[in-house]
């Protein structure tokens, strides 16, 4: 691993032709801005999202985190754990301005940028536009301006694939640089735990732990069919990953697989009329969502949370594209009515559409790009 005053340069990567990648990851973002606009939250705890009820943490600042307070947490544990803690609604509104900022800040490097969330992004500044050469300078440069420009501070991980510099880029984090040059990958990743990987959850990691695996040298040290025989098409990733590989592409056009949200209830639902009125919110703001990212698709999907927390799914397909809202909401309504009664109280239900024929804008997740565990 280097520091941020060794450059990642054009020598570095055309010598083994390599690619120079960056990712930068925001550094608690939802709670910074919210720091930001208000000067009295500031060196405080603060939370984004729901206080009362059933609400979840959305972000945390680094003051909560010390406490224990993480993002999709529920609002009563964080209240438990930090006495303290300042609760702030979501502004996506204001979020999403932000972000946008910081992209445009990043399109002036390169063209090759893929957002992951509204806060951090890979950027492949192989042939950047400002023939600056060093990935590093690069880095430090956009980080500065972000500074600068939002008030906001970001950290970067500069390295010659996706999963190093994604790696990288929480090595240090707040507002830190990390650079892994070509010939340290495979021994920053043997250091690491093996819960630092992208794309193993914590019963992932549970699993490997009971195979021996804690760090990534130990995953290094099981041969393919020994990963095969345990993790089955995870093993191929799990493998190359060990060694600091990683074939992916920097993808600035990502195709958006569905668009959907989802309610939770302060209180357990289970009247019909109750239920009814809850579709037809859902479907207010999932067609709000629809129609700004254009998407024209074929299925829709309800998901129904039980109080128990079983979930269950019904899905109808058409054999051309929904046509607008109104039938949109009949569709929906339909998944409805085909399960009442309901069995038992719901806590949470959620609409999707998918299926889509292009037209939709670039989407956050990486849930087809790598296979979670």
């Amino acid at each position: 691993m280097s520091s941020s005053d060794e450059e990642f340069d054009d020598e570095d990567g055309e010598a083994q032709g390599l690619r120079k990648i960056i990712h930068v990851d925001m550094d608690a973002f939802f709670a910074s801005v919210e720091q930001r606009d208000d000067p009295s939250l500031r060196g405080k705890p603060v939370a984004v999202g729901g206080s009362s009820g059933r609400g979840v943490v959305a972000a945390a600042s680094y003051e909560a985190r010390r406490f224990g307070v993480r993002s999709a947490m529920p609002s009563v544990t964080a209240q438990r754990l930090c006495p303290d803690l300042v609760f702030r609604k979501s502004r996506f509104d204001v979020y999403r301005e932000v972000s946008q900022q910081i992209r445009a800040i990043f399109r002036d490097y390169t063209p090759l940028v893929e957002p992951l969330s509204l806060d951090e992004a890979y950027l492949d500044v192989t042939e950047d536009l400002r023939g600056m050469g060093s990935a590093t300078r690069i880095a430090q440069d956009i980080r500065r301006r972000i500074q600068e420009e939002t008030r906001l501070t970001a950290s970067a991980g500069v390295s010659y694939n996706k999963f190093l510099a994604k790696l990288a880029s929480d090595q240090n984090k707040p507002d830190g640089l990390c650079v892994i040059r070509p010939g340290e990958g495979a021994a920053f990743v043997a250091g690491l735990p093996i819960k630092r990987f992208h794309g193993v959850g914590p019963k992932g990691a549970e699993k490997m732990a009971r195979l021996g695996i804690e760090t990534g040298a130990d995953l290094a040290a099981r041969d393919l069919p020994f990963l095969r025989a345990h993790f089955g098409s995870f093993a191929e990733y799990l493998y190359r990953a060990a060694r600091g590989i990683d074939l992916r592409q920097v993808r600035a056009h990502r195709v958006r697989k569905s668009v959907g949200g989802e309610r939770t209830f302060h209180e357990d639902i289970s009247r019909p009329d109750d239920l009814r009125e809850a579709m037809d919110r859902i479907v207010d703001i999932v067609w709000d969502r629809i129609e700004h990212a254009q998407a024209i698709g074929r299925t829709v999907t309800m998901k129904l949370k039980y109080n128990d927390f079983t979930l269950m799914s019904r899905a109808t397909t058409l054999n051309r594209p929904v046509a607008d809202k109104a039938e949109f909401a009949r569709l929906g309504h339909a998944l409805l009515e085909d399960v009442l009664p309901l069995s038992r109280p719901i806590r949470l239900m959620g609409l999707t559409l998918s299926k889509l024929d292009g037209g939709a804008s670039p989407r956050r997740e990486e849930a087809g790009e790598l296979p979670l565990l």
